[in-house]
């Protein structure tokens, strides 16, 4: 299965430049969040393939202009041709607004999660906007990781855990790849390929 994970900056490859045979082969998008509603929209008027997302701490519009043809996945396990993949959108609080936590708060979302995890007996793929914590995430608040998503890693293993949030061109060097212990960490930042076997 090949997965389209996106998030934070708009691909002008995609969007500026877009011919449908760039979509070719994609089996399923997924956005980590901060991307505009209608870029999520557009992509889904060229492909039939699911468009999962979760919401980044820019995404107060999408309450006014949710993406068209597209699935959030926050606090879900969706499942899609047998893979579980699990969604928590948001970043470390660090001002008034939607979309942003504190630790204790999305320790406190993910509690809530514990019968689709039962019923599901973990997941795959975790889908995060922002990192983990310490795993390629900021020095500063708004770019901290949470610690919660480690304990996530730590307790069922996913073979991937796809974030956005720390973008590739910030001054810190941010890894696109990265590995904890049996998991491939990915930053979506603007566009990624993943082969998922």
């Amino acid at each position: 299965m090949k997965i389209l994970a996106i998030a934070d900056e708009e691909s002008a490859y995609l969007w500026d430049y877009f011919e449908k045979s760039k979509l070719a082969g994609i089996d399923l998008i997924i956005s980590c969040g901060d991307l505009d509603p209608r870029y999520l929209s557009f992509l889904a008027t060229f492909t039939s393939v699911p468009i999962l997302y979760v919401h980044g701490n820019h995404d107060e519009k999408y309450r006014q202009i949710p993406p068209d043809g597209c699935i959030c996945i926050d606090d879900k396990i969706y499942v899609h041709q047998g893979v579980r993949i699990l969604g928590l959108g948001g970043s470390m609080r660090y001002r008034p607004g939607e979309f942003q936590y504190t630790e204790r708060q999305m320790k406190g979302r993910i509690r809530k999660l514990w019968f689709q995890l039962f019923r599901h007996r973990g997941f795959d793929i975790l889908v995060t906007h922002a990192p983990a914590y310490q795993l390629n995430d900021g020095l500063d608040l708004p770019h901290q990781g949470f610690q919660a998503f480690r304990d996530l890693l730590d307790k069922y293993k996913p073979k991937y855990f796809l974030h956005g949030h720390v973008h590739m061109s910030y001054g810190r060097k941010h890894k696109r790849y990265d590995t904890y212990q049996e998991t491939q960490v990915i930053n979506a930042f603007e566009r990624c390929e993943i082969d998922y076997e």
